[in-house]
């Protein structure tokens, strides 16, 4: 059976029921994609070129920023690979891979995201202690979202290909994703799902609320400073990076955390764009771009 299993090859399925979509479709999202790495790129090249942001805050955003063109890529491009061309095969450890590799990305991004509401919560909350966050803790709270992101990618990756295939072997998605291969699965897949949706609530919903509560302190803080404009300045700063963050986790909630009877993977493949291509876009402008130290 594994030797059978190993030699699936599968068919993404992407945008091929609308042919006469396809130039349109491939214009769209090579625009979005280019604007996405351009705006990211500005972002790493800026920081690491000047000494004056080499500061935690900076240090996360580079991060940050390196994350989203990896998670970006693995998908839009293989979204713009498919619609050029009538082949849209992927081979079953090429599938496994892509898999591997997006939750990697996605699961360290997600982990990131809350080190870096925490850093906001200690320049903010407690700025005569913020020099313990030095570069050593910084590394810290980086490697430990890889770890992270790593255990994440490869328990579930493994896991999910190392079950029995059969039937149909067309994924409905624009790429290589947890819930359209499992829908593949042979048998009942309960523990499975049970297995992803524990997973997926560990690694999006925990991150998510220390995001919560580090603003909710931050808000608090925010509240007590006395002159109007530096409180509506920071209030503005707040709610822009809130609202992306919010965004990006609701949508991740939405698309994993849900029953396998739930599932509706035509909408799942537009929320996944959203999640995965426009908040890309969103996080240069709205972390960096605005920022007068970037500037």
């Amino acid at each position: 059976t594994g030797n059978k299993t190993s030699a699936i090859v599968f068919v993404i399925e992407g945008y091929s029921y609308r042919p006469d979509m396809k130039v349109i479709f491939f214009i769209l999202f090579i625009c979005i994609y280019i604007t996405m790495v351009l705006g990211n790129l500005v972002i790493l090249l800026v920081i690491d070129m000047d000494p004056v942001l080499h500061t935690p805050m900076y240090f996360f955003l580079r991060n940050l920023s390196f994350l989203e063109i990896c998670y970006t890529s693995l998908s839009v491009l293989r979204l713009l690979v498919n619609l050029l061309s009538s082949d849209t095969s992927i081979s079953f450890a090429g599938c496994a891979a892509q898999i591997y590799f997006f939750l990697l990305f996605g699961a360290t991004e997600c982990c990131l995201l809350a080190a870096m509401a925490y850093d906001n919560y200690r320049a903010i909350c407690n700025p005569l202690h913020y020099m313990d966050m030095s570069k050593k803790v910084c590394m810290q709270l980086l490697s430990s979202s890889w770890i992270c992101g790593n255990l994440v990618a490869l328990g579930n990756s493994t896991f999910i290909f190392s079950l029995p295939f059969c039937g149909s072997n067309v994924i409905n998605h624009f790429f290589c994703d947890i819930q359209p291969v499992l829908m593949l699965v042979c048998g009942d897949t309960c523990w499975n799902e049970l297995q992803i949706l524990l997973t997926a609530a560990f690694v999006i919903l925990m991150p998510f609320l220390l995001i919560l509560v580090s603003y909710g302190f931050i808000i608090s803080s925010i509240i007590k400073v006395s002159s109007a404009k530096a409180r509506y300045k920071a209030f503005s700063t707040c709610f822009s990076h809130l609202t992306v963050v919010t965004l990006f986790y609701v949508t991740a909630v939405f698309i994993y955390i849900r029953p396998k009877s739930m599932y509706s993977l035509d909408v799942d493949k537009e929320l996944s764009l959203f999640c995965f291509v426009v908040t890309p876009i969103l996080n240069p402008v709205i972390y960096s771009l605005r920022n007068r130290e970037v500037k």
